[in-house]
């Protein structure tokens, strides 16, 4: 989306800080020390004044031990992963341009904003990627693969949101004998000033967690949609052998040990490797035409006056089979700006079906009477995933559900069932 899209610095090349074949490591570091020559911000004069003073012994062994640590760490496996993980990936490709043809569209003019951009730029299904985590589904020859990826859809600002799912739910850990794995996809604001200050925000998360995908799109509503196929894209590429998927939104509580539990009991019937799509099934609905609703769909963008079925996307549950086959489809589907629907379209396609999930919910938890309270962890024990959380409440529900005293009236276990 190039009217929306933030321009990015390319990264300039550096040498690589190692002295030339001949010269010693002592020799060199005296050399960049004392004269400057690989301090590209001195000037002339600053250069000259050092090389006169000349460096004091405490200063360059000091400097000597700090550049020696930092090579060390990027030698390790740790240095390895914080390089890879905030990567700036290079566009492969010229930056998408506005589609012509929205000029022969009827009423185009009166259209919201955010419906124009969407129709001058629902060609573009490619975009530059800033910060990947290639390993992230890489594991030690003889370990098991990722059992469940955690792929969550979260905003540039929404810092405490993904500082919470790291610490409760979305904990990348193993589990009954199986490995979680964690992803935030974000995208870009509008505001440059603000894009900037976020971008180097998501930077230092990637460094520390490597679990973000990052890529040069404005983040919005009606871009869900592009988010979700740039994910599955990366997924194809980089994590095809994932069992299975979450894909949710950072304001949703997961009880990510049902997840395991239930996905474990259809060993046999399902190992990833056959449909699996569930959640809050919506069925027999169409496009919304009222301009004031945040799912407003005119005609100009689609004539239908029915959706597919499709679940809910504050949260749903998928095989690697299933996802694999959305991308498949996904790449003859042009975009869609509702993207739980655009998903609906893929399976349509594909021949499948999305199914219910009683333990999903994302609307809520709906109590009996008014009289009881919606926060009883005892609510929230047996459940697989609730729309929608404040990342405070994340953290309390989380902990209450894993107190070994707590005792609760009736065991549901509605994680076992569909």
């Amino acid at each position: 989306m190039q009217g929306s899209r933030l321009r990015q610095p390319e990264l300039r090349r550096r040498r690589p800080l190692r002295p030339p074949a001949g010269q010693g490591w002592g020799e060199w570091l005296e050399v960049q020390l004392c004269v400057g020559s690989q301090l590209p911000s001195l000037s002339l004069l600053q250069r000259k004044m050092l090389s006169r003073r000349g460096c004091k012994p405490e200063v360059l062994i000091l400097t000597m031990v700090g550049i020696g640590g930092l090579l060390f760490l990027l030698m390790t496996n740790k240095g390895e992963h914080v390089m890879k993980a905030a990567t700036r990936v290079s566009s492969t490709g010229p930056p998408p341009s506005e589609s012509s043809s929205v000029t022969n569209i009827s009423g185009f003019a009166d259209l919201p904003g955010h419906i124009q951009d969407f129709l001058r730029y629902k060609h573009c299904k490619v975009f530059p990627q800033l910060l990947d985590a290639p390993d992230k589904c890489r594991a030690a020859e003889g370990s098991p693969g990722v059992f469940l990826l955690l792929a969550i859809k979260s905003s540039p600002g929404n810092y405490e949101r993904r500082e919470i799912i790291r610490k409760t739910w979305g904990e990348e850990r193993t589990y009954q004998g199986v490995r979680i794995r964690r992803l935030f996809l974000v995208g870009e604001v509008r505001d440059a000033r603000e894009a900037w200050k976020l971008n180097q925000l998501l930077r230092l998360e990637a460094v520390e967690h490597g679990d973000v995908l990052q890529w040069a799109f404005l983040d919005s509503f009606f871009n869900l949609t592009l988010k979700q196929v740039l994910f599955y894209s990366w997924l194809e590429a980089h994590c095809p052998g994932a069992r299975f998927l979450l894909n949710g939104d950072d304001d949703v509580f997961v009880n990510t040990d049902n997840i395991v539990n239930y996905l474990l009991g259809l060993r046999g019937a399902n190992d990833g490797d056959g449909h699996l799509y569930v959640g809050q099934l919506i069925a027999n609905v169409g496009p919304i035409r009222e301009k004031w609703s945040k799912y407003y769909v005119p005609e100009q963008v689609t004539a239908t006056s029915s959706y597919p079925p499709y679940c809910a996307g504050g949260g749903v549950l998928m095989s690697g089979f299933t996802a694999r086959t959305i991308y498949k489809e996904s790449l003859g589907i042009e975009l869609f700006p509702i993207d739980d629907v655009y998903l609906g379209m893929c399976l349509q396609k594909a021949g499948l079906a999305p199914a219910s999930h009683m333990g999903i919910r994302t609307v809520g938890v709906r109590v009996p009477s008014s009289k009881l309270e919606s926060f009883d962890p005892c609510y929230y024990k047996e459940l697989l995933l609730v729309h929608r959380f404040v990342p405070y409440e994340m953290l309390v529900m989380w902990q209450a559900i894993h107190e070994p005293d707590l005792r609760c009236g009736k065991k549901l276990q509605v994680y076992q069932s569909i």
